[in-house]
């Protein structure tokens, strides 16, 4: 994430002819007003989607840095129903991400923000009408759909159209200044706060 955020602030600087300092304090000021960067600068500079999508997810080197856990590997492949990646990345850098950490086989599918669009426009998390028409594309209730998640914002949407919420907390500890800082407690609209995807599987 670090290494996105970087990038995402060079985008502005460059695209908006900004200072550092300027572009850091508008993509922050996006991001927590729309809950994605992209929305606002789509919205008041007329950005193209998918040039900022291509631009801000290069990351070279990605597959030497990227990690995972293998007890949250074997936890994935035990649950029960459809497991299904559902991020605000673009499709392309997804992928490398499941093939880096050789668990692409573990997800029935993968939806990006290229799949969020609704009526023309994007409208990714925490976009609660995007959430709820997902559940009709998937044919499921939303009740019977659990959001694994990181950000809590995304956790309210979930819990807004009747999804079962799980916030997983271990990678926001390692960012304590990220928008996504970890908060005393259990908000109550998180059904499970987890620190591993091992208590997600007992927890069921």
């Amino acid at each position: 994430m670090d290494g996105i955020e970087a990038a995402m602030t060079a985008y502005v600087q460059r695209e908006l002819r900004l200072s550092h300092d300027e572009a850091e304090r508008l993509r922050r000021q996006y991001w927590r007003r729309y809950g994605a960067t992209l929305l606002g600068l789509v919205r008041h500079h007329g950005v193209k989607a998918a040039h900022f999508l291509h631009d801000t997810h290069q990351l070279p080197g990605l597959e030497t840095r990227v990690s995972g856990h293998r007890h949250d590997f074997a936890a994935l492949a035990r649950l029960r129903g459809r497991r299904i990646v559902l991020t605000n990345a673009p499709r392309a850098y997804a992928l490398r991400v499941l093939r880096a950490l050789r668990i692409e086989a573990l997800f029935d599918a993968v939806l990006s923000i290229e799949d969020m669009a609704m009526f023309g426009q994007l409208r990714p998390k925490p976009d609660a009408r995007m959430l709820h028409a997902l559940c009709a594309r998937l044919r499921v209730h939303p009740s019977r759909c659990t959001l694994v998640e990181d950000t809590l914002r995304h956790q309210k949407a979930a819990r807004s159209v009747g999804m079962r919420t799980a916030w997983l907390v271990r990678y926001v500890r390692r960012r304590p200044s990220s928008p996504m800082r970890r908060q005393a407690g259990r908000p109550a609209y998180v059904d499970q706060r987890l620190r591993n995807l091992r208590a997600l599987l007992r927890a069921r």
